[in-house]
């Protein structure tokens, strides 16, 4: 070997021995996704040695993973809902194959027993008419003997037994005659016991065709039999299999949602956020709902200005829904339904731990109807949910993020928002509704606040495309 390959080679293995280890050391010190995002406890443990941008991405990472890993399930329910549908088919016909075999059988079956009485009929009939060749062979012979018997008489014992001459030859045609007619009657009763025969042959051969047809009918059922306890097996299979999938996916999307709950706890905010801020809330919170983060904004803006106002008013009478304005303590009517509202208002300050009469609500926007007042105020936070509407959400905001909900918490009143738009319509699969669940949202049926909506949600996608704002659109959306 020349001494400069052999310098190479040691060169390269020199290389090798420092470069192995690290590398051994960078595979150990990865680890191994699933494992990582596995639960909440580990992740958490992990985000301790984390600054909470890299503890953010991880989450971002584990979120994804699980979204993919529930893509994947998804495909694999729908395969093997596929299986199932294809088994259920397949037992569907084999069960049909075998209810007409079993007719067919039972068809066979009553025929068999009809031939067998027709054989047996025609066995009898067989018998009768051997007796009756019998009985024309006996008489034939009888006829035959006397006509001999006649034929050897001499003439002079005709001439002393028979009166007349004639009588006698009468007597002897009349015995020809008779001959003839039993020699005719004999082969007309061969002639039916022969076709008597033919018909019980016939009759044989139709039976034991018919038999064997319903041993080949009763083995077809019973392979048939055979073969749908089989699939039923196997549906059995597939739906344990199916239903496993089902679960694996429900356990998937549990832990994608408690990451993307976590991710929403991350986000630190002020009270009142700027708009990049409220942004990056609306692009969490339509990671857990299925909405535009454009348009969830958009409500967001329009009902408070991006939680700058959310509420000039404080409740002051329970009775009657009275309140005062927070600038000036002017008196203010119909602040909150006392009826429809102030119970559920009540009860969630409490739970929040919140002074219901030092708590910032909506005033009433006033109002009139064939000259009465109509509408109230009361409308809580930056998404402005009344209180009534808000108890039908809390649970569902509980559930989302693991606590109770504050309708006066920014991140929480975006979630909130997201839910109810999407009750009312509102969703990526459904964008053409959104105008419809503003309205819906806002109770107006001019859908002037929805127009507004709209024109908000048009500015901030197209800074969410292109990372510019019109004059005009920061004018209407950006804090002053």
């Amino acid at each position: 070997m020349p001494p400069n390959a052999l310098k190479l080679i040691l060169l390269v293995i020199l290389i090798l021995a420092f470069s192995l280890p690290n590398f051994l050391i960078l595979a150990q010190e990865t680890p191994n996704l699933e494992e990582l995002c596995q639960s909440m406890d580990r992740i958490n443990e992990e985000c301790q040695a984390l600054s909470p941008g890299d503890c953010r991405q991880l989450l971002e990472e584990c979120s994804k993973f699980y979204e993919e890993k529930s893509s994947q399930i998804e495909e694999d329910l729908s395969k093997t809902q596929q299986e199932k549908n294809t088994l259920q088919n397949q037992i569907s016909i084999l069960l049909k194959k075998i209810e007409k075999l079993s007719l067919q059988i039972q068809q066979s079956n009553m025929m068999i027993k009809d031939l067998t009485l027709q054989i047996s009929d025609t066995e009898v009939s067989i018998n009768q008419t051997s007796l009756k060749i019998e009985n024309s062979r006996q008489q034939l012979a009888n006829i035959l003997r006397t006509i001999y018997e006649e034929d050897q008489k001499s003439l002079l014992e005709i001439l002393l037994t028979e009166k007349t001459l004639s009588g006698f030859f009468d007597n002897l045609v009349a015995l020809e005659t008779l001959n003839a007619k039993s020699r005719e009657l004999l082969e007309t009763v061969k002639n039916l016991k022969s076709s008597l025969e033919g018909q019980k042959q016939s009759l044989d051969e139709e039976k034991t065709d018919l038999e064997k047809a319903v041993t080949i009918q009763t083995l077809q059922k019973k392979e048939s039999e055979s073969v749908k306890k089989e699939q039923e097996y196997f549906l059995k299979l597939t739906e344990a299999e199916y239903q496993k999938y089902l679960k694996e996916k429900e356990e998937a999307q549990k832990k994608a949602q408690k990451i993307r709950s976590r991710i929403f706890e991350l986000i630190g905010v002020p009270q009142a956020p700027t708009f990049e801020e409220a942004l990056e809330i609306a692009k969490a919170v339509t990671s857990m709902v299925d909405i535009r983060p454009a348009f969830l904004l958009a409500v967001i803006s329009q009902e408070s200005a991006i939680g700058r106002n959310v509420g000039q008013c404080y409740l002051i009478n329970t009775s009657t829904g009275e309140g005062v304005r927070a600038l000036n303590n002017k008196k203010e009517s119909r602040v909150m339904n006392p009826a429809r509202d102030v119970p559920y208002f009540l009860d969630i300050t409490q739970e929040l731990g919140r002074d219901p009469y030092n708590t910032p609500v909506s005033c009433w926007i006033p109002a009139y109807y064939k000259g009465e007042p109509y509408g109230w105020g009361g409308a809580m936070g930056p998404a402005q949910f009344i209180p009534s509407t808000w108890k039908l959400y809390r649970d569902k905001i509980k559930n989302a993020l693991g606590k109770a909900g504050d309708p006066w918490n920014i991140k929480d009143s975006f979630l909130a928002a997201a839910l109810y738009l999407f009750d009312l319509g509102a969703s990526l699969k459904t964008s053409s509704k959104e105008k419809s669940a503003a309205s819906r949202y806002y109770g107006d049926p001019l859908s002037y606040y929805a127009s507004q909506v709209m024109t908000r949600a048009n500015c901030i996608q197209n800074f969410i495309d292109s990372g510019t704002m019109s004059s005009s659109c920061e004018d209407l959306i950006l804090p002053q």
